[in-house]
């Protein structure tokens, strides 16, 4: 599952984007623009989280990655079956085709070879829609984490969130800017509350 990692990363890197150009463009106490408008004033705060903890605790990302991997197992035993199905008859063809005519034999290895395309094709199929799958669990990761680090941010008067760990472009962080465990136990709480919302939304009244 190294691909959903990189959501992590996407988001992150927009942070760091924000964070250099306030840097090297904001005057030390407020950044007055062309048309005379103020922006930021103070310090810009940040704040940094370990990607993969984050990744490792979410009970939201654990439960839907175990859901795709068990599909995806299924998928597989799935498609082996066919496949020897498929070599068995291509087994039984090849100690039978000595007892066939000509056209017989001809039959059966037309009809071997299409069910051998399908087979590909089903195949292709399996891997897109499991593919597909991991695309929509992406998107939904990143729509919560987002929607988090904003909420988060806001109350906690952050401007900025990055990612901390050694593929980053952040080489140090404080330990007093790290929001790992926050960030967990709030996204935590809230999958909770939404899977309590949704459980007592169908209930019988």
């Amino acid at each position: 599952m190294k691909q959903v990692s990189i959501i992590i990363n996407v988001i992150l890197a927009i942070g760091l984007a924000v964070l250099y150009y306030f840097h090297f463009s904001s005057a030390p106490s407020k950044a007055t623009q062309e048309d005379g408008s103020t922006g930021l004033q103070g310090d810009l705060q940040i704040a940094f989280i370990n990607a993969d903890t984050v990744l490792k605790y979410y009970d939201y990302f654990k439960v839907n990655r175990e859901k795709l991997e068990a599909k995806g197992k299924q998928m597989d035993t799935d498609f082996r079956n066919r496949a020897q199905g498929l070599q068995r008859e291509i087994t039984q063809y090849q100690n039978t085709v000595g007892n066939l005519t000509i056209g017989q034999a001809r039959a059966l290895e037309e009809d071997l070879t299409k069910k051998q395309q399908n087979l590909r094709v089903y195949q292709e199929s399996l891997a897109q829609e499991l593919a597909n799958e991991e695309g929509k669990l992406n998107q939904e990761l990143y729509q919560r984490v987002t929607a988090f680090l904003k909420e988060y941010g806001a109350k906690n008067g952050i401007q900025a969130v990055l990612k901390y760990d050694p593929s980053s472009d952040l080489l140090f962080g404080d330990a007093s800017l790290d929001i790992t465990q926050d960030v967990i136990t709030g996204l935590n709480e809230a999958y909770k509350n939404g899977n309590k919302q949704t459980v007592d939304s169908t209930k019988v009244k």
